[in-house]
């Protein structure tokens, strides 16, 4: 499975916490793409602490829409969306004119690499996120073929239960079933992890 194909299936599993309720999970995906969605809005607006609070935002606006995150697109796309009606929105507000063009997400990913000198992201943090991605990584290795190969159709390939059941020539049921189960050994490997990043914010809050 290469890099971008984990970065996916970490999006994918992180997703489905969120929409569960796992608070923390949002954070994690925040945390990835926070550098993506500032350079984004650094296309539109210019002023840095401006950027910062577009970018916040963004943030609360995918918060409240993900219940509605079906992955009709992959996640970085979708929320791609939300940080550029969310900077128009803003320039609008202020009586500011947006760009004739919207910048397109491959042209965000070129100025995210810079901006990350910019942010007060740590080492720390970096280091959660290259560990979630091996976690999911190791955990896809680890499934038997038949739930390997399902998770992979559904969460990679973004193909629906109805094309699966007839690449893998069996029921849909037994696809759902598949899917349920990778992603259920999947969280289990991840939860550490979690539950090992949330601490601190508890200690902190009580």
């Amino acid at each position: 499975m290469t890099e971008d194909r984990v970065s996916q299936a970490l999006d994918q599993d992180l997703v489905a916490r969120v929409q569960r309720g796992d608070a923390a999970a949002f954070d994690l995906l925040v945390r990835k793409y926070q550098h993506r969605v500032a350079a984004v809005i650094s296309r539109y607006v210019h002023d840095w602490a401006e950027v910062q609070d577009v970018a916040q935002d963004t943030f609360i606006r995918a918060y409240r829409a993900i219940g509605g995150f079906r992955g009709d697109a992959q996640f970085p796309t979708w929320l791609h969306r939300i940080a550029v009606n969310t900077a128009k929105n803003h320039l609008a507000s202020h009586g500011r004119r947006p760009p004739g063009e919207d910048i397109e997400i491959e042209d965000a990913e070129q100025f995210e690499s810079g901006l990350r000198l910019r942010d007060n992201d740590t080492p720390e943090r970096e280091l959660m996120r290259q560990q979630l991605e091996q976690t999911v990584l190791a955990a896809v290795e680890a499934l038997p073929q038949d739930l390997r190969d399902a998770i992979t159709l559904r969460e990679v390939e973004g193909m629906s239960y109805e094309e699966i059941a007839e690449r893998m020539g069996c029921p849909i049921g037994t696809v759902r079933s598949r899917i349920f189960r990778a992603r259920e050994a999947i969280d289990a490997r991840m939860r550490p992890l979690l539950d090992q990043d949330e601490l601190p914010k508890r200690s902190h809050a009580s």
